[in-house]
């Protein structure tokens, strides 16, 4: 389920893929919900989806208004420093892939 504000294509996704080091999950989980909610913070923002296996395979999707805004998150002080810890203390690999997202559409069940 997405938290993707209510948005009409097109617009980005930033996909991160990831397998965690053994790590410290505590300190990566606060660190992940900082840049979560700092993410919230930033001009173009849409919303975030993000699932972490049990062996460490995670896939986060960020979603943002223009590549500028993305430009912009990728180079906020806080989320560089992050950054660095990941390559350096949590990541044995990643890939980020950005999207342009030209059609969406979903469906719920009626409950």
């Amino acid at each position: 389920m997405t938290n993707l504000r209510a948005s009409t294509p097109p617009y980005y996704a930033v996909i991160f893929s990831s397998q965690l080091r053994p790590v410290d999950g505590d300190d990566y989980a606060k660190t992940a919900e900082h840049m979560e909610a700092l993410a919230k913070t930033m001009p173009g923002y849409l919303g975030i989806e993000s699932a972490r296996g049990e062996g460490g395979f995670g896939i986060t999707i960020s979603y943002w208004e223009s590549e500028e805004a993305i430009a912009n998150w990728k180079k906020q002080v806080e989320h560089r420093k992050a950054q660095q810890r990941g390559r350096n203390d949590w990541y044995e690999n990643y890939d980020v892939h950005v999207a342009k997202v030209e059609r969406a559409y979903s469906m719920k069940k009626a409950r």
